[in-house]
């Protein structure tokens, strides 16, 4: 697989070319995405004369790699005497650690997504620790939302541990559609994830900045297809992900998950803070891992304990939404649309499930 490092390697004596140049000739390269044999990517340029020059130096570089398809943008250079500054800011651009980035076009608008008035519901599926459901709860949430008629989408914000797409069985990539990465469906919910520009499981090695202009790029660079819900699963936690939600999505709802060990309460409770502190409205708290029921008897067994999720919500002045069994679902590799971690909509956990998206639906849409 030709990885985005070949791309760059082979791209530099042009990148450090439109650096040299000035005035008519300036140009700078940024916002390269590899996608197999495909390489797109944004052309800044200070005049239309060089534009066809420029892809075929474009096209000459890469050919060798096997690149068979070379898609550049040209927009304009605003300031054709410094066109470094331009293109150093390639350097910044965000990129998945096995070379599959999605780019942020300089100058780009906001995503209509993110106006207040886009009629979209964004919801941040948070927790204070990990290892408490919170990815199966916001899977399963959307799943329901979707069997509900919704329209639906998730984010994958939890970047250094992203999970959605093998909770859901995909095992595509995106395509690319008209300069744009078109989220894959499962179940009927848009899904976009880091996973999908991972190579191989690789660890994600960044800092805060680099993290929020991945959230960015993930409404700027992806072709939504008018959601109108967008669950966000963020990364357990109050740290540089989750602020950034709450910066770049005021208009937001927050789910907060627990169980209902008393400990795991307590340190979710700092998300909810974090949800109050930036004026976010906490729709409720969704127990997960609640009961255990048992397969000879039926009778429930709390093996981590009783109240935290209700303890939590009567803190965090909200109520509690659901309370979520213990348990996996009955899922078999065989079956045509397999996905580990959903469940099917007739079971226990299904309605359950279905019951929270309905109230879900009831808070956002009142």
């Amino acid at each position: 697989m030709i990885t985005r490092e070949q791309v760059m390697e082979a791209l530099a004596p042009i990148i450090e070319r439109g650096k040299a140049e000035t005035g008519a000739k300036a140009f700078s390269i940024r916002d390269v995405v590899v996608k197999e044999q495909q390489v797109s990517l944004t052309a800044l340029t200070a005049s239309e004369t060089i534009q066809q020059a420029l892809q075929n130096a474009l096209g000459e570089a890469l050919g060798p790699l096997g690149i068979e398809t070379v898609h550049a943008r040209f927009r304009p250079l605003e300031h054709p005497e410094a066109p470094g500054a331009a293109a150093g800011a390639e350097g910044e651009s965000s990129s998945g650690a096995g070379g599959q980035p999605i780019g942020h076009a300089a100058g780009m608008e906001e995503h209509p997504l993110l106006s207040p008035d886009s009629g979209v519901q964004f919801i941040a599926v948070a927790s204070g620790k990990g290892g408490v459901g919170k990815s199966t709860v916001t899977v399963n949430l959307a799943v329901a939302l979707a069997r509900l008629g919704k329209r639906v989408g998730i984010i994958d914000a939890d970047i250094y541990g992203f999970s959605v797409p093998d909770m859901m069985g995909i095992e595509e990539r995106p395509s690319i559609e008209q300069d744009r990465v078109v989220p894959v469906r499962s179940h009927g919910v848009q899904v976009m994830s880091m996973g999908f520009f991972v190579e191989d499981n690789n660890p994600i090695v960044w800092r805060g900045p680099m993290l929020g202009k991945m959230l960015r790029n993930f409404f700027n660079e992806i072709a939504w297809d008018t959601p109108e819900y967008v669950l966000l699963d963020l990364p357990p936690g109050t740290g540089d992900v989750a602020l950034d939600v709450h910066q770049m999505i005021p208009h937001s709802k927050e789910i907060i998950v627990t169980t209902p060990h008393a400990t795991a309460a307590f340190v979710a409770a700092r998300a909810g803070a974090m949800a109050v502190k930036t004026e976010h409205e906490i729709i409720g708290v969704v127990e997960n891992m609640s009961y255990y029921t048992c397969s000879h008897c039926g009778e429930k067994e709390y093996i981590f304990g009783r109240g935290g999720g209700g303890r939590l919500a009567e803190s965090l002045h909200c109520e509690l939404l659901a309370q979520i069994p213990l348990g996996a679902p009955d899922n078999h590799p065989s079956e045509p649309d397999f996905s580990p971690s959903i469940y099917k909509e007739h079971t226990t956990a299904g309605q359950i499930y279905m019951e929270l998206a309905s109230a879900v639906i009831a808070r956002c849409e009142t």
